[in-house]
């Protein structure tokens, strides 16, 4: 008998949301300092996105061989705007985290996530937030401009390119919010297409360095990315996301993040030495309290 036997058919669809989103935060944090690491010490993006989605483009491919590389009635749209989170959105993030901080990562990227979720279903679907979300997403925007315009006009180390890219990516996640809901695909087989696709982009280019590695004596590095990228991130936190955003919906989904931010900026401490300065601290309180607004926690919220 299910543990949650007791509960309401809604309230037990809903605790599994909210369980499946705070795992998938735990993991994008672990996964930023994990990559801010490698990208700075060990191997360049590419290769590390290589390991980040062959391992579920190998776990996964039943799933892909059964459904194609082009599923039928998924159409090129919604297609490229699931794509765009795989080999695309980790390329654009990889080199962010060169120059960016992890304290800045967390805020720039999945904090800003709902206010991209937000906005385009505001502009594309039609989707209204109300009023305590809307102040919500304008306390996440004043967040990420503490920092980014800290890093365009104080920091002189480049900082500014990572913002940049972050924000990019943090786009792109927003659009692969919305297509993945819209497409008609399990979590599953959205995970084993985008794998898949990713793989193969990324193999020409990213082959070399980790093969060099293991040539070398260095298997840990690889060892430890293949299981952070490719296992926790690459299958288990695209499922559990994709299980969030089935049972809260989109912009609740994406709007899980404060502990994500939090995390990162405390793992970053002992793991990369990496201390957050005044600006970044700023930004991580806005953001944070911003995604707790914008949740809609304290208010009915239309999901989207």
């Amino acid at each position: 008998m299910s543990d949650f036997a007791g509960f309401p058919p809604r309230t037990h669809r809903h605790l599994i949301g909210w369980l499946a989103a705070f795992a998938t935060v735990t993991i994008w944090a672990v996964w930023a300092v994990a990559t801010r690491h490698a990208v700075t010490h060990d191997l360049p993006p590419a290769a590390i996105g290589l390991l980040r989605f062959g391992v579920p483009a190998l776990l996964l491919l039943p799933i892909s061989a059964r459904i194609g590389l082009l599923p039928k009635g998924l159409g090129v749209v919604k297609g490229l705007g699931l794509l765009g989170s795989g080999a695309p959105f980790f390329l654009i993030v990889a080199l962010g985290m060169r120059y960016a901080p992890a304290a800045e990562i967390g805020p720039l990227l999945p904090g800003t996530m709902p206010l991209f979720v937000a906005l385009i279903g505001w502009l594309v679907f039609g989707e209204r937030p109300g009023r305590t979300r809307v102040a919500g997403f304008v306390l996440i925007l004043v967040g990420a401009l503490c920092i980014a315009g800290h890093g365009v006009l104080l920091a002189g180390n480049g900082t500014w390119r990572g913002h940049i890219l972050l924000l990019a990516g943090a786009g792109l996640w927003g659009i692969y919010t919305h297509a993945y809901r819209r497409s008609g695909l399990s979590a599953l087989q959205a995970a084993s297409l985008i794998g898949l696709w990713s793989f193969l982009i990324l193999l020409p280019f990213g082959a070399p360095a980790p093969v060099q590695a293991l040539g070398d004596g260095r298997a840990g590095p690889v060892v430890a990315q293949a299981v952070v990228q490719g296992f926790a991130s690459g299958v288990a936190g695209i499922v559990l996301y994709g299980v969030a955003v089935d049972r809260l919906g989109a912009s609740r989904a994406a709007a899980v993040s404060p502990l994500s931010i939090v995390l990162a900026a405390l793992l970053a401490v002992p793991i990369l030495g990496e201390i957050p300065d005044r600006s970044a601290l700023s930004g991580i309180i806005l953001v944070t309290f911003g995604v707790v607004l914008a949740s809609g926690v304290f208010g009915p919220a239309r999901t989207g």
